[in-house]
Protein backbone atom coordinates (compact mmCIF):
# COMPACT_ATOMS: atom_id res chain seq x y z
CA UNK A 1 0.00 0.00 0.00
CA UNK A 2 1.28 3.45 -0.90
CA UNK A 3 2.12 5.45 2.24
CA UNK A 4 0.05 8.43 1.12
CA UNK A 5 -2.96 6.19 0.49
CA UNK A 6 -2.51 4.67 3.95
CA UNK A 7 -2.36 8.09 5.58
CA UNK A 8 -5.33 9.42 3.61
CA UNK A 9 -7.58 6.37 4.01
CA UNK A 10 -6.87 5.24 7.59
CA UNK A 11 -9.90 5.66 9.87
CA UNK A 12 -10.65 5.09 13.54
CA UNK A 13 -12.48 1.77 13.69
CA UNK A 14 -14.64 0.93 16.71
CA UNK A 15 -16.51 -2.16 15.49
CA UNK A 16 -14.66 -5.41 14.91
CA UNK A 17 -15.35 -8.88 13.61
CA UNK A 18 -14.59 -11.61 16.16
CA UNK A 19 -11.95 -13.24 13.90
CA UNK A 20 -8.62 -13.81 15.60
CA UNK A 21 -5.46 -12.17 14.29
CA UNK A 22 -2.48 -14.41 13.50
CA UNK A 23 0.59 -13.86 15.67
CA UNK A 24 2.67 -13.15 12.55
CA UNK A 25 0.42 -10.20 11.74
CA UNK A 26 0.72 -8.80 15.26
CA UNK A 27 4.50 -9.23 14.95
CA UNK A 28 4.54 -7.17 11.73
CA UNK A 29 2.51 -4.42 13.40
CA UNK A 30 4.92 -4.30 16.33
CA UNK A 31 7.94 -4.28 14.02
CA UNK A 32 6.50 -1.28 12.19
CA UNK A 33 5.82 0.49 15.48
CA UNK A 34 9.36 -0.15 16.69
CA UNK A 35 10.83 1.33 13.49
CA UNK A 36 9.56 4.78 14.47
CA UNK A 37 12.18 7.44 15.19
CA UNK A 38 13.10 8.26 18.77
CA UNK A 39 15.12 10.85 20.69
CA UNK A 40 18.76 9.80 20.78
CA UNK A 41 17.64 6.44 19.34
CA UNK A 42 16.71 5.44 22.90
CA UNK A 43 13.47 3.84 21.69
CA UNK A 44 11.97 4.75 25.06
CA UNK A 45 8.71 2.89 24.64
CA UNK A 46 7.08 -0.43 25.42
CA UNK A 47 4.21 -2.42 23.91
CA UNK A 48 1.83 -4.59 25.95
CA UNK A 49 -0.21 -7.15 23.99
CA UNK A 50 -3.58 -8.04 25.51
CA UNK A 51 -5.74 -10.94 24.33
CA UNK A 52 -7.16 -12.12 27.67
CA UNK A 53 -10.87 -11.27 27.96
CA UNK A 54 -10.62 -10.50 31.70
CA UNK A 55 -7.83 -8.00 31.17
CA UNK A 56 -9.70 -6.44 28.22
CA UNK A 57 -12.78 -6.08 30.43
CA UNK A 58 -10.74 -4.28 33.11
CA UNK A 59 -9.20 -1.99 30.50
CA UNK A 60 -12.66 -1.27 29.14
CA UNK A 61 -13.86 -0.17 32.59
CA UNK A 62 -10.76 2.00 33.03
CA UNK A 63 -11.38 3.59 29.62
CA UNK A 64 -14.83 5.03 30.32
CA UNK A 65 -16.55 1.77 29.28
CA UNK A 66 -15.53 1.96 25.64
CA UNK A 67 -16.84 -1.52 24.91
CA UNK A 68 -14.98 -2.00 21.64
CA UNK A 69 -11.86 -2.61 23.76
CA UNK A 70 -13.47 -5.87 24.88
CA UNK A 71 -14.81 -6.70 21.43
CA UNK A 72 -11.47 -6.40 19.61
CA UNK A 73 -9.51 -9.67 19.41
CA UNK A 74 -6.29 -7.90 20.44
CA UNK A 75 -5.38 -4.71 22.24
CA UNK A 76 -1.93 -3.18 22.29
CA UNK A 77 -1.10 -0.64 24.96
CA UNK A 78 1.69 1.69 23.90
CA UNK A 79 3.73 3.04 26.80
CA UNK A 80 6.35 5.75 27.19
CA UNK A 81 9.49 4.80 29.11
CA UNK A 82 9.93 8.00 31.11
CA UNK A 83 12.73 6.51 33.21
CA UNK A 84 14.88 5.64 30.19
CA UNK A 85 14.40 9.04 28.57
CA UNK A 86 14.96 11.02 31.75
CA UNK A 87 18.20 9.14 32.46
CA UNK A 88 19.71 10.78 29.37
CA UNK A 89 17.67 13.94 28.92
CA UNK A 90 16.44 14.87 32.41
CA UNK A 91 13.00 16.37 32.87
CA UNK A 92 12.60 17.20 29.16
CA UNK A 93 13.22 13.53 28.38
CA UNK A 94 10.60 12.46 30.91
CA UNK A 95 7.82 14.87 30.00
CA UNK A 96 8.43 15.28 26.27
CA UNK A 97 10.86 12.94 24.52
CA UNK A 98 9.47 9.71 25.97
CA UNK A 99 5.96 10.77 24.96
CA UNK A 100 7.13 11.68 21.46
CA UNK A 101 8.92 8.33 21.13
CA UNK A 102 5.77 6.45 22.11
CA UNK A 103 3.41 8.52 19.95
CA UNK A 104 5.64 8.17 16.88
CA UNK A 105 5.50 4.40 17.41
CA UNK A 106 1.72 4.61 17.88
CA UNK A 107 1.26 6.35 14.52
CA UNK A 108 3.38 3.70 12.79
CA UNK A 109 1.24 1.06 14.53
CA UNK A 110 -1.98 2.64 13.22
CA UNK A 111 -0.65 2.87 9.67
CA UNK A 112 0.61 -0.73 9.73
CA UNK A 113 -2.76 -1.93 11.06
CA UNK A 114 -4.53 -0.19 8.19
CA UNK A 115 -2.04 -1.40 5.56
CA UNK A 116 -2.63 -4.98 6.72
CA UNK A 117 -6.41 -4.70 6.26
CA UNK A 118 -7.18 -4.34 9.96
CA UNK A 119 -8.72 -1.52 11.96
CA UNK A 120 -7.92 0.27 15.19
CA UNK A 121 -8.66 3.36 17.21
CA UNK A 122 -6.34 5.39 19.44
CA UNK A 123 -7.88 5.48 22.90
CA UNK A 124 -6.39 8.14 25.13
CA UNK A 125 -9.33 8.54 27.48
CA UNK A 126 -8.54 6.19 30.36
CA UNK A 127 -7.73 6.25 34.06
CA UNK A 128 -3.97 6.07 33.91
CA UNK A 129 -3.37 4.76 37.44
CA UNK A 130 -5.91 1.96 36.93
CA UNK A 131 -4.30 0.92 33.63
CA UNK A 132 -0.87 0.91 35.28
CA UNK A 133 -2.22 -1.33 38.03
CA UNK A 134 -4.05 -3.69 35.63
CA UNK A 135 -0.91 -4.14 33.54
CA UNK A 136 1.47 -4.17 36.51
CA UNK A 137 3.55 -1.38 34.97
CA UNK A 138 6.65 -0.37 36.91
CA UNK A 139 7.41 3.22 37.97
CA UNK A 140 8.50 5.27 34.97
CA UNK A 141 6.40 3.38 32.40
CA UNK A 142 3.44 5.55 31.33
CA UNK A 143 0.58 4.23 29.16
CA UNK A 144 -0.18 6.74 26.40
CA UNK A 145 -2.74 4.81 24.37
CA UNK A 146 -4.86 1.69 24.16
CA UNK A 147 -5.22 0.34 20.62
CA UNK A 148 -7.97 -2.24 20.03
CA UNK A 149 -7.13 -4.11 16.83
CA UNK A 150 -9.28 -6.35 14.66
CA UNK A 151 -10.83 -6.90 11.28
CA UNK A 152 -13.20 -3.96 10.70
CA UNK A 153 -16.95 -4.54 10.95
CA UNK A 154 -17.57 -0.95 9.81
CA UNK A 155 -16.20 1.50 7.26
CA UNK A 156 -16.13 4.95 8.87
CA UNK A 157 -16.44 7.98 6.61
CA UNK A 158 -13.62 10.53 6.39
CA UNK A 159 -13.67 13.31 8.97
CA UNK A 160 -13.20 16.96 8.10
CA UNK A 161 -9.73 18.47 8.37
CA UNK A 162 -8.82 22.11 8.68
CA UNK A 163 -7.46 23.63 5.49
CA UNK A 164 -3.68 23.87 5.38
CA UNK A 165 -3.96 27.66 5.42
CA UNK A 166 -5.32 27.41 8.98
CA UNK A 167 -2.32 25.49 10.32
CA UNK A 168 0.67 26.40 8.12
CA UNK A 169 2.69 29.51 8.94
CA UNK A 170 5.59 31.09 7.10
CA UNK A 171 8.52 32.32 9.17
CA UNK A 172 6.41 33.32 12.18
CA UNK A 173 3.17 32.33 13.85
CA UNK A 174 0.14 34.31 12.74
CA UNK A 175 -3.35 34.03 14.15
CA UNK A 176 -5.73 33.06 11.36
CA UNK A 177 -9.50 33.03 11.72
CA UNK A 178 -11.75 30.88 9.58
CA UNK A 179 -15.55 30.72 9.61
Amino acid sequence: MDIFDAIKNRRSVRKFKPDSIPDEVIQRILEAAQLAPSAGNLQARAFIIIKDSKVKRKLCKSALNQTFIEEAPVNIVVCADEAQSSAKYGSRGKVLYSIIDATAAAENLLLAVHALGLGSCWIGAFEEENVKKILNLPEGIKPIGIFPIGYPAEKPLPRDRLPLEAVVHKEKYETKKFN
